[in-house]
């Protein structure tokens, strides 16, 4: 018997690409799909690429609309997840692809998101390194899950291996990074209409403004503390800039960090080996190749390309995601599978599109 599942905010990117992946997903089914506008209209007129779930009618948004099911996923705008959270039985599997419960700092949430801090659940990505193993061994058997936001587990899954292994300085990251549009969502904004963005490198969110920024600096917490092991950590510094670029979809993240003195490359790019030769989503490419944000579309994979420059002193990690797959969504089903006591790779695809 399949689990039953219902996706709240089914007219938007995240769930539109969270219905694509879990319609092919063998033991996922979808039995609900709700909206906010849309209520009223069958997904096939909002999400026409939606073929096998095009005759499903979109339900208005609430909690005993969502009730009932085994697996509940909110791609709902941020602030929006909790109440109806609050809502469902304790027994229900919710992942939120929200910010609402992303992070475990109180401040941290306040000094970047309006309403209060709503709390904390098991973070999505399961790769990351934590004190005593990864994050996957969190996410078993959990209930209640919060998805990452695409640039955060970019970033984090990019500079973890070294601040893990005592290789890279806490302080003074960078990260750079070209985005597609579709990680703002689906709403209609001036800035992001064809005409604003084509042919045209736009940055936004400059200095240390973008919400995504305490989500990374957690994660490099984390890994940070496991280096440690006695638990403290120092507080990574990071300049993080995002770039809205011509394409809809994919990040190509381009982050650098001071090396710890006498490391090398080849002590870097063990440790980058060690911890994900044996996942199934994450890439090391060979010494000397880099990835393309294209590689990886409509892939759950995060490639990535890593090298030494001598000169400065620092290590340049260049990863590409699909900011709506490993970015997101799939990282939602990833996490669901390992709560679930599923396969962690069912349902999710490792060959990306090309051309």
């Amino acid at each position: 018997m399949p689990f039953s599942v219902a996706v709240a905010g089914a007219s938007g990117y995240a769930g539109g690409e969270l219905l694509r992946l879990l319609s092919a997903h063998p033991e996922f089914e979808v039995r609900t799909v709700t909206a906010h506008s849309s209520a009223g209209r069958p997904l096939g007129e909002v999400q026409p690429h939606l073929r096998r779930l095009a005759e499903l009618p979109l339900l208005e948004t609430s909690p005993e609309t969502l009730a009932g099911h085994d697996a509940v996923f909110l791609a709902l705008p941020h602030g929006a997840s909790a109440a109806i959270a609050a809502q469902l039985a304790p027994d229900t599997l919710v992942v939120d692809c929200g910010a609402d419960h992303r992070l475990e700092r109180a401040e941290d949430w306040s000094a970047y998101y309006p309403g209060p801090h709503a709390g904390t659940w098991e973070y999505g990505v399961p790769e990351l390194p934590r004190a005593g193993g990864r994050q996957r061994d969190r996410l078993r058997g959990a209930r209640r899950i919060a998805a990452p936001g695409c640039n955060a587990s970019t970033v984090a899954l990019s500079l973890a291996p070294g601040i893990a292994a005592g290789l890279l300085e806490p302080e003074d990251l960078v990260s750079v990074l070209a985005v597609g549009p579709s990680g703002a969502g689906r709403a209609a904004k001036v800035e992001l209409l064809a005409s604003e963005l084509l042919g045209s490198a736009n940055p936004y969110a400059v200095g240390g403004t973008h919400r995504h920024l305490p989500e990374i600096v957690q994660a490099l917490r984390w890994a940070a503390a496991g280096a440690s092991g006695d638990g403290s950590a120092r507080e990574a510094t990071l300049s993080f800039t995002p770039v809205l670029v011509p394409m809809s979809r994919g990040i190509l993240a381009t982050s650098t960090a001071r090396v710890a003195p006498g490391t090398s490359a080849a002590q870097l790019r063990a440790a980058w080996h060690e911890l994900y030769a044996d996942e199934p989503f994450v890439q090391l490419l060979p010494e000397g190749a880099f990835p393309r944000s294209g590689d990886v579309l409509g892939s759950n994979v995060a490639a990535m390309g890593l090298t030494l420059d001598a000169h400065s002193g620092r290590a340049v990690v260049v990863t590409a995601v699909d900011n709506l797959v490993k970015g997101t969504a799939g990282a939602a089903i990833q996490s669901a599978n390992l709560a679930l006591d599923l396969p962690e790779i069912l349902g999710l695809p490792v060959d990306g599109v090309a051309p």
